[in-house]
């Protein structure tokens, strides 16, 4: 399984561990990724992610899922994630109409 975040696209970084004589040996900083079950108020359902926890932040402050998918850059987005996006573009399109 990639350690990506699937609605950011954040994925491990590297740099040096440091210790107290400063030898440098190289290290990775993961992202802090959880699952969780996130709810589309357009489409009535939930779905599941695996996102970083900062990512599930950025969610609430946009105001929930589908605003954010709406704004996110499509290269950003995992397969199943541009899949809800693309959902959601269709709905809005069929409510519009």
């Amino acid at each position: 399984m990639a350690r990506r975040c699937e609605l950011t696209g954040t994925g491990p970084m590297s740099g040096n561990n440091v210790s107290h004589a400063n030898n440098k040996t190289r290290r990775r900083f993961l992202p802090n990724l959880i699952d969780v079950t996130l709810a589309s108020e357009t489409l009535g359902r939930a779905f599941k992610f695996r996102i970083a926890a900062k990512a599930l932040r950025s969610v609430d402050h946009v105001g929930g899922l589908d605003p954010f998918l709406l704004k996110a850059r499509d290269e950003n987005l995992s397969s199943g994630a541009l899949k809800v996006k693309r959902e959601l573009k269709k709905a809005q399109e069929e409510a519009a109409a």
